[in-house]
């Protein structure tokens, strides 16, 4: 992935997931010109963007994210008039005039791949003449393939358009058929860190030994919460999202047990159950991923060492960089910026209990009453260990948006 590209990219977006965006392709010189549609004017003057652009609360200045503390300034050759600019050699295009996707003008700026990062057009089976947009807008607009970086919400009973798939790279990026799919999700950083979490223990223990599962995020807050407590918007259902995030922990909702089951199918047979709060942090989460293992006869029963020595061994295997384990004690601020980790094993919080459980067959489906009544003692019982896993994940540029910068060039690369 480090040859050159004459495509230009199309970032839909300059929030959170767009700016980082900017700030990882301006590092990584794949594509040599990006357009980026802000579709509205920006303070007093184009300087503004610019002055946005340059400076992040959390990862400090885009020069010193680039070369150091010592360096200069990176942005340059600023045009107004044209809504361009230099970005440490990027060529760099900012589009003011339509939210719409299907009016943004991608085909006249040659942008044939397109990252929505809004979080405002996540239904690919809308078309692309919905009055509020669509995500096939931007086909309409020009682009070849798309990619939204998040998951896609459908309606209930809608069903998947066959032009589109999720993927997490490392996992089953592979899934992406170019000649089929033009609109990608790349999931969320939640479903990034926890497939990658996950994809170690079924591989080595097999989706049949996994008889429940269920995880916690511990997420940093994001820009769909309030800084002080506001009135909640008609027909509002979610109460808490209305409430200071500066000064409390809240209980929300999180769709990374749905999405996980688009990347890792055989999840779909296990009874997985996801559930989120959100703490006031920047950036820097942590899922607490609880797994229960039916033991087998004769074996070596499920142990901490035994799980730390899995995801240690996938961290060796596999080059890519998205899986690291760690036997050190970390807080969520050694974790921001971490170069390429989907997820950080916390190896040292491990935990695995193994315990019997009794279950009584006249309760259980499947066994005929017939043999049933040949069975003395109808309660048996079954070994069981309960695994606890940590895994730390930067939710906005080490553990999502280098991933996803790694999904747009494979995409890319498939279209020269």
């Amino acid at each position: 992935m480090n040859t050159k590209s004459s495509i230009t990219l199309g970032i839909n977006g300059l929030g959170r997931i767009g700016k980082l965006s900017l700030w990882h392709h301006a590092g990584r010189k794949y594509f040599d010109s990006i357009v980026i549609n802000v579709g509205r004017e920006v303070g007093r003057s184009f300087q503004d963007i610019i002055h946005y652009i340059e400076r992040d609360t959390t990862y400090g200045r885009l020069e010193s994210f680039l070369n150091g503390y010592q360096s200069k300034s990176v942005i340059s050759d600023v045009d107004e008039a044209a809504g361009s600019l230099n970005v440490n050699g990027l060529k760099v295009k900012i589009l003011r005039n339509n939210r719409n996707p299907k009016d943004i003008e991608w085909a006249q700026h040659n942008a044939r791949i397109v990252v929505d990062t809004t979080g405002q057009f996540l239904d690919p089976s809308l078309g692309a003449d919905e009055p509020k947009g669509s995500i096939r807008g931007h086909i309409e607009a020009g682009a070849q393939k798309v990619i939204a970086s998040a998951p896609f919400k459908l309606k209930e009973g809608v069903a998947m358009p066959e032009d589109t798939v999720t993927t997490v790279m490392g996992i089953n990026d592979g899934d992406y058929d170019p000649v089929k799919h033009n609109i990608i999700s790349n999931a969320s950083c939640t479903t990034t860190c926890l497939s990658h979490m996950i994809k170690p223990l079924i591989d080595s223990f097999g989706i049949e030994r996994i008889l429940s599962a269920s995880m916690a995020t511990v997420h940093a807050a994001t820009g769909s919460q309030q800084v002080l407590d506001r009135l909640p918007k008609t027909s509002a259902t979610d109460l808490r999202k209305n409430r200071s995030i500066m000064n409390n922990i809240i209980l929300t909702t999180t769709g990374a047990a749905k999405a996980l089951q688009l990347v890792i199918p055989e999840m779909a047979t296990i009874g997985f159950i996801a559930e989120s709060v959100r703490i006031p942090t920047a950036t820097g989460s942590l899922i607490i991923l609880v797994m229960n293992f039916q033991e087998e006869l004769n074996k070596k029963p499920i142990r901490r060492d035994m799980i730390n020595s899995i995801y240690e061994n996938a961290e060796k295997s596999n080059t890519n960089g998205y899986l690291m384990y760690s036997d050190k004690q970390n807080v969520s601020s050694d974790i921001i910026g971490t170069p390429r980790a989907a997820a950080v094993i916390e190896g040292h919080e491990t935990h695995a209990r193994t315990g019997a459980i009794n279950i009584n067959l006249e309760h259980v489906r499947g066994i005929d009453k017939n043999i049933l009544d040949m069975i003395k003692n109808q309660v048996t019982s079954i070994q069981v260990t309960q695994a606890v896993i940590y895994g730390w994940y930067d939710n906005e540029m080490a553990s999502y948006v280098n991933i996803l910068g790694d999904r747009i060039v494979s995409i890319a690369e498939a279209m020269h």
